[in-house]
């Protein structure tokens, strides 16, 4: 059987604990998309683990896979695996198909993010776009090349002859044979874990429990995000058969993660900012500030037209919602059901950016509640608390199968269905 979790906002939702919590009952953890450009951040016994790159249920004892859809900064991967060694054997497991992000990505990624000034999309310039745009122009190294010096030092003898105009055009220069030293120790290091996951996953699909971990947020698809202001891949759980190789009919179980407010990184519209007392209030009790980049998100009120296309999109069978907690103390507390457009109402998430960072968002609003903070009962939560979830779920039209009530792994409430 297999499970996918995905986000469904603009990343942050807290996706690395909810991986973490179902990681107790899978055989294998998989990473189908995204780079290190991600952040999932997971507590155990007080003390933080960030991961950028790793598969969250690494924390657990698990098999871990980082499929083809992911590109993989190699410096970055053999840091992590030497920091989750110093907490557990590491079992892992790297698409020989997975594209390897190089110095230039990352070099162009900052020149491209800086030259668009005012216009800039918010990217974590790790190389993420740079290495995604060079796979789709078959210029990309993999990390089945990465691991043989021959295919490695053939491939970049290619790429330098067919880049050498457009570094010139960035006014760079770079040392291929310097690179190729470089990464070849990376190769060497790595050998060992690089292998054909496609094959190794549908193998044991049907006799093992397998969680396949989205990174970043469905509201950041290239396909249906809030484009241009969106990552370079799909998070969106339909990348499972594209990211990992294995058929959707296989994913059984797909939980959709939901912070009980609305966070966002870097530039693009979002309707529900609050820029007052409230959106202070949301970053500080709710700790907002990217695991990757460390920037302060921009935060507001839940925003269900967003979540119901989400939702719709990634055919979710049961939410997770986390942050429950952040909203402890508040007078009142909001959520959009609608936005208003040019004197009209809908509740549709539109594909105009020009009208999204536009729209005047329709609340709800709801009595607000103490006391949510580390409860690990439904009915140990407040009852306004309650009736705000109750809400969510009825608009979703999908049951809610977690809350999470602090940062804790502890702090977790499960809900069976009926």
């Amino acid at each position: 059987m297999a499970k996918a979790i995905v986000g469904l906002q603009w990343g942050d939702e807290g996706k690395g604990k909810i991986t973490d919590f179902f990681a107790s009952g899978a055989d294998v953890v998989v990473r189908y998309q995204g780079g290190n450009n991600a952040g999932h951040t997971v507590v155990v016994e007080g003390k933080k683990f960030k991961f950028h790159l790793l598969p969250s249920g690494g924390l657990r004892g698990k098999k871990l896979v980082i499929g083809n859809g992911v590109v993989v900064n190699p410096s970055v991967l053999i840091e992590e695996i030497e920091m989750l060694s110093g907490y557990k054997t590491v079992d892992l497991m790297v698409s020989d198909r997975a594209n390897v992000i190089m110095p230039y990505h990352i070099v162009m990624d900052g020149i491209d993010e800086e030259r668009l000034g005012k216009k800039k999309i918010g990217t974590t310039k790790r190389g993420i776009g740079p290495c995604y745009a060079d796979k789709i122009a078959r210029l990309g190294i993999r990390m089945g090349e990465l691991v043989d010096e021959k295919l490695l030092k053939e491939r970049l003898e290619v790429i330098f002859s067919m880049k050498e105009k457009i570094f010139a055009a960035y006014g760079l220069r770079f040392d291929m044979e310097k690179i190729f030293e470089e990464y070849a120790s990376y190769g060497e290091k790595l050998r060992q874990y690089v292998d054909d996951t496609i094959y190794y996953l549908n193998s044991i699909i049907d006799e093992k429990e397998i969680l396949f971990e989205g990174a970043q947020g469905f509201l950041l698809d290239v396909e249906y995000g809030t484009y241009p202001y969106v990552t370079s891949s799909n998070p969106v759980a339909g990348g499972i058969s594209t990211g990992a190789g294995v058929s959707l009919r296989k994913v059984e179980h797909v939980v959709g993660v939901l912070k009980a407010y609305t966070t966002r990184v870097g530039a693009g519209p979002m309707p529900t900012e609050e820029k007052g007392r409230i959106g202070e209030h949301l970053a500080e009790k709710g700790g907002e500030y990217g695991t990757t980049t460390g920037r302060k998100r921009r935060c507001g009120w839940l925003d269900l037209v967003a979540a119901k296309y989400a939702t719709i999109v990634n055919g979710i069978d049961a939410v997770a919602i986390t942050k429950l907690d952040v909203l402890d103390g508040l007078d009142k507390v909001k959520v959009c059901t609608g936005y208003e457009y040019d004197g009209k109402t809908f509740d549709r998430f539109p594909f105009s950016i020009r009208i999204l960072q536009d729209v005047k968002p329709i609340y709800e609003e709801f009595d607000g509640w103490d006391g949510v903070k580390g409860k690990k009962r439904y009915e140990d939560l407040p009852i306004k608390a309650r009736k705000y979830l109750d809400f969510i779920s009825d608009w979703l039209n999908v049951p809610i199968e977690i809350i999470s009530t602090g940062a804790s792994r502890e702090d977790t409430i499960t809900i069976q269905a009926d």
